[in-house]
């Protein structure tokens, strides 16, 4: 791997604006200046699966399935069947790099008709990497590489209410032991986090044809700063606020369309404005405590009420499905072009073969060819256990 594919592909996995977006500039109260929001642990973002992803990252409303850990773990306990495994991986920006990989691994157990228990595994590969001195003399080559481990617990308040909550562990290692001479003792960031989230569904009618709708929120990572270095200053890692809603037509009992949209903002504090001695201009303090960054973060972009609108992304997604047997998926995502600018197209396909279902996705970036999440593929395979009780 050459030098201009390592800064490239560290780039990316390590702010959240896949396009390179820039700090502050420094012009005060104007919102039309790049000022991407930097955590630790972005591949937390990244969608897992391929039925969410090809309807543009959209899941906290949408039917449960045995994805939900990522999008809303409150959904698990309204699965129909008892449990669920499912296997999801994705070659990640292979526009840049040959060898960096997403793999997700996800299941549900239901304890009865009241409550279940889920848990994921998401491992973040990206690849050889070449580490070298300033000298750029070679020290080693290693595999740097994150993971988080979870487990939830959903239940029914209601039969069309539930609530759920996560525990997480997040390891990352970018340096995979290497430290320079001069600077501070490279080591893995490691972080504690939890979910908090809730689910609500209910029949209605558009004339003499039934239908679902449905509105979820998932309050996601809210836990510890990070840090990669005994000295280093700890980061925020991608704490999430997402509110989706859904709504489903039966058009008949064997077609169905579901239109769905998920807006996120990430509970982390923005980047103030600051002159050249590094004094505030506008905004405030970005180097708070976890419990006041994550309110803070509500409202104190620089640009004010305006800026902090254009940290909230959007997606749009919606999916066709015969006899819930086959499944046509697209959708749309979009993000302020001064927070990252991330806007693409997706679409996808699932199969459902007896107790086997197979989900497939693809990205499509038409305004931006040489966006590396261009082409971008996942692929999940999903093992249905029984069925649930009543």
């Amino acid at each position: 791997m050459d030098l201009l594919k390592k800064i490239a592909a560290f780039s990316v996995v390590l702010m959240p604006a896949s396009l390179f977006a820039q700090p502050g500039t420094g012009i005060i109260n104007n919102t039309d200046v790049p000022n991407a929001i930097r955590t630790a642990v972005p591949f937390m973002t990244i969608a897992p699966d391929s039925r969410s992803s090809s309807m543009a990252d959209v899941g906290v409303a949408t039917a449960p399935d045995v994805n939900s850990q990522h999008w809303n773990p409150a959904k698990y306990v309204f699965m129909e069947k008892q449990g669920g495994i499912t296997l999801s991986y994705s070659p990640w920006l292979r526009a840049l790099v040959e060898d960096m990989n997403l793999l997700y691994l996800a299941g549900y157990w239901n304890l009865g008709r009241m409550q279940a228990i889920s848990l994921s595994l998401r491992y973040f590969d990206m690849g050889s990497i070449s580490f070298t001195d300033g000298n750029g003399s070679l020290l080693r080559t290693g595999n740097p590489n994150e993971f988080a481990f979870d487990v939830g617990y959903s239940r029914k308040f209601s039969e069309k209410m539930s609530v759920g909550i996560a525990f997480r562990y997040i390891r990352s290692d970018l340096s995979s032991g290497v430290s320079q001479a001069s600077g501070p003792k490279a080591k893995a960031g490691n972080s504690f986090a939890g979910d908090i989230s809730m689910y609500y569904h209910s029949d209605m009618y558009l004339g003499d044809r039934k239908g679902q709708w449905a509105a979820g929120v998932n309050l996601s990572n809210l836990g510890s700063k990070m840090s990669y270095a005994n000295e280093q200053e700890k980061m925020f890692i991608p704490m999430n606020m997402g509110i989706g809603g859904s709504v489903g037509l039966f058009f008949d009992s064997y077609n169905k369309l579901t239109l769905a949209a998920d807006f996120n903002k990430l509970l982390v504090p923005t980047p103030p404005e600051r002159d050249a001695n590094n004094d505030i201009l506008m905004g405030k303090n970005d180097d708070v405590s976890v419990p006041k960054g994550l309110f803070q973060s509500f409202a104190d972009a620089p640009g004010g009420f305006k800026e902090e609108l254009h940290e909230i992304t959007v997606g749009g997604g919606l999916e066709y499905s015969y006899r819930n047997f086959f499944a046509v998926r697209a959708g749309y995502h979009h993000e302020n072009r001064y927070k990252g600018n991330r806007r693409y197209f997706t679409m996808g396909v699932g199969v459902v073969m007896n107790v086997f279902e197979v989900d497939f996705s693809y990205l499509i970036t038409p305004y931006n060819n040489r966006d590396p999440l261009a082409n971008t593929l996942r692929f999940s395979l999903i093992f249905n256990i029984g069925e649930a009780s009543k």
